[in-house]
């Protein structure tokens, strides 16, 4: 049995359809990601899983449940952090999963010795009796990890869970996401708009685009559908030169794809620092002067290009 069962699913707010028709399944206990841009369906997916708004049509499956007819079983089964704080900060960490726990109608009995080894397992002890004010950002998202694991779900959503951090908490929050899949073989399902985050922690991931699947594979495997390397040529004072030059390079054998973008290309080939020099010959040829050329192996960055055409950054303003 899957963990999630998705079967064209779709949602739409007034004239903007949201989520199109989308189809996945993720396996028990899978870290499985949702990459897109803000806006791209990928928070109302969570939404319609975890039952807080209502599908408009299609159906989903969450550990076995229907979504539509056993809500209540499919709240016992999730556990849900929020990209939005969600936290008592006038309450301590321990107050805050105590109250969680009682929402849950858990035994005082049961709800101490969780409340114990939730907080071990995001490393707060120590911190369980100061009020959650006093907590910093890193604190605060492993509290709401630790309270979405409180009455034992078997799966977790986490909606952008590292949003707003600075890059080194957002790596520490990373190893503890990592650690609990792995020492507690709880399915894991998070949004995310950072590639980085999605190629580090997930087993699959889902790329979504104004509401559609656009690509869904393992990091590796959607890293090696560009295969060789990525070449992103920048063009000095464009004025459509883009878009003469990608067609010259596309009559080229040895260049697998090219892609156009505002000033620049990104082309995909092998053996790409052999080839710059021609790159750049057949640039000068038509009068194009290039300003930067960048190599590198294919990122999850490239192969959403690669699907869409932009950049994740572009999509997100």
């Amino acid at each position: 049995m899957f963990a999630v069962n998705v079967e064209n699913l779709s949602r739409k707010f007034k004239d903007v359809l949201a989520v199109d028709n989308i189809s996945f399944n993720v396996k028990a206990g899978e870290l499985f990601g949702f990459l897109g841009p803000n806006g791209a369906g990928k928070t109302t997916t969570i939404n319609m899983l975890s039952t807080l708004i209502r599908p408009g049509s299609g159906d989903a499956r969450v550990m076995g449940f229907d979504i539509r007819k056993q809500r209540d079983q499919v709240r016992k089964s999730i556990g849900v952090v929020f990209q939005e704080p969600a936290l008592d900060s006038r309450l301590t960490g321990r107050e805050n999963l105590e109250f969680h726990a009682m929402m849950y109608s858990m035994k005082k009995s049961d709800r101490m010795a969780r409340i114990k080894e939730v907080l071990e397992l995001v490393e707060l002890t120590n911190k369980a009796g100061k009020k959650v004010e006093t907590y910093s950002g890193g604190m605060k998202r492993r509290l709401e990890i630790a309270r979405g694991l409180m009455h034992r779900p078997e799966i977790l959503f986490l909606d952008e869970p590292t949003i707003g951090l600075d890059s080194q908490t957002r790596r520490h929050i990373w190893d503890y996401i990592k650690k609990l899949n792995r020492e507690t073989g709880i399915t894991m399902m998070l949004t995310t708009h950072y590639m980085e985050e999605a190629d580090y922690l997930c087993d699959r991931i889902l790329i979504i685009d104004y509401g559609k699947i656009v690509a869904l594979d393992t990091p590796s495997n959607l890293k090696n559908i560009l295969g060789g390397d990525v070449v992103d040529l920048e063009i000095k004072g464009a004025n459509g030169s883009c878009a003469p030059l990608a067609q010259e390079f596309e009559k080229l054998e040895w260049i697998k794809t090219v892609k156009e973008h505002e000033c620049s290309l990104s082309l995909t080939m092998n053996s790409g620092e052999t080839r710059i020099p021609q790159l750049v010959s057949i640039a000068a040829g038509r009068n194009i002067e290039i300003s930067s050329i960048n190599l590198h192996k294919p990122s999850l960055d490239d192969v959403f290009i690669h699907f869409t055409g932009k950049t994740i950054r572009e999509q997100a303003n």
